[in-house]
């Protein structure tokens, strides 16, 4: 007989249901306080959260949550809360990279939010990892928020595909935090693929896909850059009315990106929009319009001038209906 107590990590369903009908929310953080520095493991089944769970910030208490590939957690019907059913660093905040323990990590599993819950939030210190994960129905699918490194969260986030809720102030990924990588990541369901609050993150091969209504088409974004000073690279809007949405007067560097249109349904069909004047650098950016479409635009501006660049862009001159971006080509 297997000794439990050797195994070598703590395997939730010793102690807690998995039926999918019993709220073991509180059965969880109780495991989670009570074995600092320990790996949680969650095998195949659906865990019911009345209510988020948090994990330790600080490394002398982290844990390290890993869950087979048909664990669910899953946000119960009568969920009323604004925060994400896993907040990694919720509790006991810490600013910590030297003690061993702060590199803590949510891999794997399904993380379903049962058309309501946001799915995972990143609330406090450093070296947090969140891959392999499947995250469904929610509203927000991940949260970086500002971290503890002077607002610096310092994550990684990495071959994760999220499917929002399809509600109109859906996000797939909301980043606060400054200091990010993203990559490899699939996006569906939601009305803005990334949104960026800060500066000084990477993201590489993230692919937001439009798959909502036609109403209120007009808005729907893919990346939308609040802040500037930003690194993308391989990035790929996919039938979102606006590909990247640039803030005011922002900086930042777009490498190898993509704009697509699948379908002609829409009234416009914008690869980049500037809030105010054009600062960032675009290298082979490449937009495929929709034939059908009535006005296509590469970029617009809400501001002449700027000290943008446009190296090599890629588009069929016959479906654009301003050439605007040409003066920013050197």
């Amino acid at each position: 007989m297997e000794d439990v107590n050797n195994r070598g990590y703590l395997v939730v369903t010793d102690t807690v249901a998995a039926d999918g009908k019993t709220d073991v929310a509180d059965q969880i953080q109780k495991l989670i306080d009570e074995n600092p520095n320990r790996t949680i493991y969650f095998p195949d089944g659906v865990y019911v959260l009345g209510h988020p769970i948090l994990t330790p910030a600080d490394p002398k208490k982290s844990i390290d949550l890993q869950l087979s590939n048909y664990a669910v957690l899953k946000a119960a019907d009568g969920w009323n809360s604004e925060e994400a059913m896993v907040r990694l660093g919720g509790e006991c905040p810490a600013n910590d990279i030297r003690t061993i323990g702060s590199n803590y990590s949510f891999t794997g599993g399904i993380v379903d939010g049962n058309g309501v819950a946001n799915g995972i939030s990143i609330d406090g210190g450093r070296e947090t990892k969140i891959r392999d994960v499947s995250i469904k129905h929610t509203r927000i699918g991940i949260h970086i928020k500002h971290g503890a490194n002077c607002g610096s969260s310092d994550s990684d986030i990495m071959s994760v595909n999220i499917v929002g809720n399809r509600a109109r102030n859906s996000i797939g990924v909301l980043v606060e935090g400054y200091d990010n990588t993203l990559s490899n990541m699939r996006i569906a369901d939601i009305y803005v693929g990334i949104e960026v609050r800060s500066s000084g993150n990477s993201f590489r091969n993230l692919h937001p896909l439009y798959t909502c209504g036609w109403d209120d088409y007009g808005d729907s974004t893919g990346f939308w850059d609040r802040n500037g000073n930003n690194w993308y690279s391989f990035c790929y809007s996919d039938q979102f009315a606006i590909g990247f949405h640039l803030g005011a007067n922002i900086c930042s560097i777009l490498d190898s990106c993509y704009c697509f249109w699948y379908a002609g349904k829409a009234p416009w069909e914008k690869g980049v929009k500037a809030d105010g004047m054009f600062n960032s650098v675009m290298n082979t950016f490449r937009a495929d319009f929709h034939p059908e479409s009535k006005k296509n635009i590469f970029l617009e501006v809400a501001e002449p001038g700027g000290r943008g660049v446009l190296n090599h862009p890629v588009v069929g001159r016959q479906r654009v209906s301003d050439f605007a971006f040409e003066s920013y080509i050197p």
